[in-house]
């Protein structure tokens, strides 16, 4: 008796570990729950994200080269020194991050802000995103055009080739303008167009 009563213990405790197998086989994994989408929350505004961070950035590449004109004559200006084609990098490198900084929306001024001169060229900030939105592909593919050009200074760093910073500024310059035309000052297009047409731009060789 005693013999089959552990016998027959045995067997009922395999029968429930096999339940639990089986069980365990047969549950349906839980559902995962998708990754919540990242927040952003702009600081700045557009108007403020040019003042304080695209344009200061830019004038390292602006003023990498250049003359300037001394007591003991004409000067030319040009990285020399490692920390000079540093800063040159350091200024691209935030101009290309920028580019992705102007596509997130974001306001164009700060509140209150108006035109300096009302009813002048400019648009107001209302318009401004209004247009924005009206065709959000432009004003992305500006910003593209930002970074591709930023990225072509930073191979001109690495290869420290001095000469080619002035038309590689240009471009930049003149990409800045290209979305300041359709953008922010889009009646003042001729009257631009003229005064670039009367100076001397360098103008980087097409491929």
């Amino acid at each position: 008796m005693q013999t089959s009563s552990r016998t027959r213990a045995r067997t009922i405790a395999v029968a429930l570990a096999g339940a639990v197998v089986v069980s365990g086989c047969s549950a349906k994994p839980e559902a995962t729950q998708p990754a919540a989408a990242p927040v952003f929350t702009p600081v700045l505004s557009v108007k403020e994200l040019m003042e304080n961070i695209i344009d200061p950035q830019a004038d390292y590449v602006f003023d990498a080269v250049g003359s300037d004109v001394s007591p003991k004559g004409i000067v030319d200006i040009k990285p020399t020194t490692d920390e000079d084609w540093t800063k040159i990098q350091r200024g691209a490198y935030v101009l290309a991050e920028s580019s992705n900084l102007l596509k997130m929306t974001r306001k164009m001024a700060p509140d209150g802000a108006r035109n300096v001169e009302p009813g002048g060229p400019e648009l107001t900030p209302a318009q401004i995103e209004a247009k924005v939105k009206e065709n959000p592909a432009l004003w992305n593919s500006h910003a593209d055009t930002l970074r591709a050009e930023a990225m072509k200074v930073i191979e001109i760093v690495k290869a420290r080739d001095a000469d080619k910073l002035l038309a590689a500024g240009s471009a930049i310059d003149q990409a800045c303008e290209a979305c300041h035309l359709d953008f922010w000052y889009p009646g003042d297009r001729e009257a631009v167009l003229k005064d670039r047409n009367s100076k001397a731009y360098t103008v980087p060789p097409k491929k």
